[in-house]
């Protein structure tokens, strides 16, 4: 990376376009990149910030297709974008923390702890970073910082367990729009997902069980997923089934019975048919017909969040109890639980084979001695 290279803007949107990028460079390091991502979050719990997220967030086109862009276009901006940021604002008030948004904060220390495993588990150096596809730490950020670490192998891992069109896809639309400007590109690896993979399941079944060490079981286990417009799924989006796979895993590690556990889905938006059984209505109807204890996990959400935060542990809550039903039990997010780190870091160590920083052979001195002697020749070539 050459030196008066400037990084760019923490914001997606912002691009560089004072001078092209020099970011190949001979005199630089080479390693590895491990790019983490997830969803994003306003910057502060204002009607001003939320209309800024949620006007990025509702024009990607991955997330609104339903309808021409410019007639969504004139219907965000003259109808949605003056009334929703309030309302949103007012919910995410209610889970802000002193450390901010609590997914930012968590996404922050998943970053640490991964961190501080891979550099355990590897025995070259592999740089690691954070980017939000919507809001700040933007991808483009993130990017510019894996560049200016000399990374010239990038692995993306979007936390989102079950792939999705509108979120897996959508990362990739906007790393894709990113690199466009890049004049050399690294080389790219993607995990799509990673809805069945041991470890993950292990730590999601190991999250349940210690919520159970101190409290009686509850006569129904739910488990509640983002939700996506069903018309996804007839176009061959795997979304249904990969939460559906993830919850019959998960019930069998636990030896539950099929009358114990339920799928449904949450955070319905718009007027279109999503996929069903919707989470709120399932938690009416189980406590209007006398089930009196419930617990809730959230295994599409790497991080709680809104909607696990309020929705889930506010909204649903008290429509369960309202309805009958007197035990209501959330059981976190996975978060930065080291059995959950653990697994993203055996997900990344697989998916980095053959690459040289992992390599059990890698050694740092040689690596020196070749960086020094291609060094070296480009002096002598003019470069």
């Amino acid at each position: 990376m050459s030196s008066n290279t400037k990084p760019l803007p923490n914001t997606e949107q912002s691009r560089n376009t004072e001078s092209p990028n020099t970011e190949f460079s001979h005199n630089s390091q080479m390693t590895t990149g491990v790019l983490i991502t997830n969803l994003g979050t306003p910057d502060a719990p204002t009607s001003e910030a939320l209309r800024r997220y949620l006007g990025e967030f509702l024009w990607d086109p991955r997330i609104v297709d339903s309808l021409p862009r410019p007639i969504w276009w004139l219907a965000l901006h003259g109808l949605i974008l003056r009334i929703r940021p309030k309302r949103s604002a007012k919910a995410y008030a209610t889970v802000w923390t002193d450390e901010g948004s609590p997914l930012l904060a968590i996404a922050k220390r998943q970053l640490k702890a991964l961190r501080i495993e891979l550099a355990q588990r590897l025995p070259g150096p592999v740089v690691v970073e954070l980017g939000m596809r919507y809001g700040n730490p933007s991808l483009a950020s993130a990017l510019q910082k894996l560049r200016d670490a000399g990374a010239k192998r990038v692995l993306v891992l979007p936390l989102y367990p079950q792939y999705s069109c509108s979120t897996t896809a959508s990362t990739f639309d906007a790393i894709a729009t990113e690199m466009k400007q890049w004049r050399w590109m690294p080389e790219l690896r993607f995990i799509n997902q990673y809805h069945d993979e041991t470890g993950y399941i292990e730590a999601l079944a190991a999250s349940i069980r210690e919520s159970w060490v101190a409290r009686e079981q509850p006569q129904q286990l739910l488990f509640s997923f983002h939700g996506t417009p069903k018309r996804f799924f007839t176009e061959g989006d795997p979304y249904h089934c990969h939460c559906q796979k993830t919850a019959r895993l998960v019930a069998e590690r636990l030896g539950l019975t099929e009358d114990r556990w339920q799928l449904t889905f949450q955070s319905i938006f718009g007027r279109e048919e999503w996929l069903k059984p919707y989470t709120i209505e399932t938690l009416r109807e189980l406590g209007s017909n006398g089930v009196k204890s419930v617990d809730i996990v959230c295994p599409g959400f790497s991080a709680d969040c809104l909607e696990t935060l309020e929705e889930i542990t506010v909204e649903n809550k008290n429509a369960y109890l309202d309805a009958g039903g007197e035990h209501f039990h959330y059981i976190p997010a996975l978060n930065e639980r080291p059995d959950h780190i653990q697994a993203l870091s055996g997900l990344v160590q697989k998916h980095l084979a053959g690459w040289p920083e992992i390599a059990p052979d890698w050694n740092a001195a040689q690596h020196e001695t070749e960086n020094t002697a291609r060094q070296e020749r480009a002096k002598k070539m003019g470069a």
